[in-house]
């Protein structure tokens, strides 16, 4: 009554061969969290920047209604900002419309604008 039992050898190593597959699955998904997270932090500092164009652009619309016998000059060309990274802001005219462009670029990245136009009757 002796029973063929398959030698020990072929089952050895499975159970550390299941782990290291485990902790190779894991470590991936670690690394796309990582990767996630930082393309998050990247585009809130863009959306930031894009926030203080918008406000920048909006305060200079601001103060030319509120100036009206000045509108002549609020016009100029592209005017260094410290507010944003290389950031410039240039305001034209054509008529009644004041068009004024806010540009940055932040350090390894395309440069960015942000354009805003407003009709104002005046001066």
């Amino acid at each position: 009554m002796h029973k063929n039992l398959p030698p020990k050898s072929s089952q050895q190593g499975v159970v550390l061969l299941e782990a290291l597959i485990a902790i190779l699955i894991f470590s991936m998904g670690v690394l796309a969290i990582v990767g996630l997270q930082a393309a998050m932090i990247k585009n809130t500092v863009d959306s930031e920047f894009r926030t203080d164009a918008s406000y920048i652009a909006q305060q200079r619309i601001g103060l030319m209604w509120t100036d009206t016998a000045n509108l002549a000059s609020y016009v100029q060309a592209a005017t260094a900002i410290p507010d944003l990274p290389g950031g410039t802001i240039a305001t034209t005219q054509s008529g009644n419309q004041y068009t004024v462009t806010v540009t940055w670029q932040q350090p390894g990245q395309a440069p960015h604008n942000l354009t805003t136009t407003a009709s104002i009757v005046g001066g």
